[in-house]
């Protein structure tokens, strides 16, 4: 029951870091390269205080720094120059179908591959995300920023994956956080680039970055080595739901259908693919 509740709050987590960015970028209130950055420094700073605060080592120049940090900053970068061209619901699915497929061919060529019932449970729950977002009508997909998006959830894959070996979920995460500023911000920062952030905009990345994102991805690496890659591969497709969801609740927008079944389809392969096999 502990893991089920930190799970549902680590995905409510995912969900309102997705709102926030769509909100700050497609709103005008920040450009993506600045709000990416702003993010990655509150994440970096938030995390490091607890780690100070807690007597942690901050283990910035380990191996597991070259997957986790760049994994980091190509899933931020990536994802947050992806919504300048895509619609919020496909940006999702093509973000975590890839994540689903990278880290299900993973754990398939690992030496522990998926279960038949976990494989069908991944398929049922995705079916049920792409009922919930497919966008009504014709849909022009943007080349580059599917592939953006694409490599955003080949990063965010890399990183999960990454947290199946760390020790120290809090120390790992400020760790990566520290190294992936820079690298970004070789990226962003490029000569003639011009970042534009209102006090909105800095307000959300701040918000996004220490607290959805920071304390949140330390969450999600504490969790990863105890559900398991499929499992954890999985669960995420209930954070776009959720994202749907609080756009219900919060915003009244309309409770359509479509999202009703699709809720269902993906809560159904979530917990066919999370149930543990009975003891024999």
């Amino acid at each position: 029951m502990q893991v089920f509740l930190l799970t549902t709050l680590t995905m409510v987590a995912f969900a309102a870091n997705s709102i926030l960015n769509r909100f700050a970028v497609a709103g005008n209130l920040a450009d993506p390269g600045a709000f990416a950055l702003l993010r990655l420094f509150a994440g970096a700073a938030m995390l490091v205080c607890l780690v100070l605060w807690q007597h942690k080592p901050l283990p910035l120049f380990h191996r597991q720094r070259i997957v986790g940090a760049g994994a980091l900053s190509l899933y931020m970068v990536a994802f947050s120059l992806a919504y300048l061209s895509l619609d919020a619901g496909l940006g999702a699915l093509i973000l975590f179908g890839v994540v689903q497929i990278t880290m299900f061919g993973w754990t398939a060529v690992s030496g522990v591959p998926p279960t038949v019932r976990q494989i069908i449970g991944a398929v049922v729950a995705f079916s049920g995300l792409t009922w919930i977002l497919w966008p009504a009508g014709g849909v022009r997909v943007d080349p580059v920023g599917a592939g953006l998006m694409a490599l955003a959830g080949l990063g965010w894959a890399a990183y999960t994956l990454a947290g199946r070996l760390e020790t120290d979920a809090l120390s790992a995460t400020s760790a990566n956080f520290v190294m992936a500023l820079p690298v970004s911000a070789a990226v962003i920062l490029i000569p003639g680039t011009s970042l534009a952030l209102t006090w909105e905009g800095g307000a959300l990345a701040v918000v996004s970055g220490a607290v959805t994102s920071g304390l949140g991805y330390a969450l999600w690496y504490r969790l990863v080595p105890r559900l398991g890659s499929a499992r954890a591969a999985t669960v995420q497709l209930s954070a776009p739901a959720i994202a749907v969801l609080a756009g219900v609740l919060l915003l009244g927008e309309d409770l359509p259908l479509r999202l009703l079944l699709g809720g269902v389809l993906l809560l159904g392969g979530i917990a066919l693919s999370i149930r543990r096999s009975p003891a024999r």
